[in-house]
């Protein structure tokens, strides 16, 4: 049924899914409580509270989109991205390099991996959805030719190595907040964060290259511009510093389109036995 739904909404415009979805963005931000409060909270710890309007839009399209995206054929879906910068991915990958490519929660992160796919073989870490019913549209909608899934365990990491040192892309959502024992806390907008260590030690396999990315949503659902941006941080402190590097450089991409993070993502959450073990650290 939701796969049925879907396919059906896939074969509305681009502008009409964006229209519904910033009135479903509103509509759901008067409706939560919980989520109109995790909303402004994150936005005001960032400094960015006064683009709170357009994000509170820009999050219903991010889910309004996701038909056209998933379900609508790659190359039609391909009409709409332009890509920024695509010859620093070229040019690394035909010296023969890996690349880490950092894709957080902003704009619209699911059509960058697929965009890649169509020039280039990539893996992604995946986490399967918690509810059972997500499983098969989400799956379906990932599985791609070039595209790659590694599950979000000790054997996808192995996965993404040994893709990773032969020269090849991986791709990671360095935002997401990882199991206890995968991360460390690290400063993330001035409020402390457990974070990922994963991304570090991945570009420190195969002489591989650390690049950022994020697809900004263009207004009036005039598509995408893919941006790869080169990670001007460094990566030669320990795990603590290596985590900080990373969410600054995820700070500065999000600063370049605020509205279109996901804010409402708990991203402060604390895995249960975390804390505790840092405190005994």
């Amino acid at each position: 049924m939701l796969v049925s739904i879907f396919r059906f909404f896939s074969h509305f415009p681009l502008p009409v899914l964006h229209a519904l979805g910033a009135a479903l963005g509103w509509l759901v931000y008067l409706l939560s409580p919980s989520y109109r409060r995790r909303m402004k909270s994150n936005m005001r710890q960032a400094g960015f509270e006064q683009h709170l309007g357009a994000a509170i839009a820009e999050s219903g399209k991010s889910i309004a989109e996701l038909p056209f995206i998933w379900c609508a054929p790659p190359e039609k879906v391909s009409r709409h991205a332009t890509l920024e910068n695509w010859q620093l991915v070229q040019s690394t990958l035909e010296a023969g390099r890996g690349i880490v490519f950092l894709t957080p929660h902003l704009g619209c992160f699911e059509i960058v991996a697929q965009e890649i796919a169509l020039r280039q073989e990539l893996m992604v870490m995946y986490r399967p959805p918690k509810k059972e019913a997500l499983k098969p549209l989400i799956e379906g909608a990932r599985a791609r030719k070039n595209l790659l899934l590694a599950p979000a365990n000790m054997s996808g990491v192995r996965m993404l190595a040994k893709f990773l040192k032969k020269g090849s892309p991986v791709g990671i959502l360095p935002d997401q907040v990882p199991q206890e024992g995968e991360g460390v806390f690290a400063d993330f907008f001035g409020r402390t964060a457990y974070t990922m260590t994963l991304p570090a030690k991945l570009a420190q396999l195969g002489d591989a290259i650390v690049i950022a990315t994020f697809a900004e949503r263009l207004p009036f659902g005039r598509g995408y511009v893919i941006r790869f941006v080169p990670f001007d941080g460094t990566l030669d402190g320990d795990s603590a510093q290596q985590a900080r590097a990373i969410n600054a450089s995820m700070e500065k991409l999000i600063a370049r389109a605020p509205a279109q993070y996901y804010w409402s993502y708990n991203r402060y959450k604390v895995p249960a036995g975390a804390s505790a073990k840092q405190e005994a650290a």
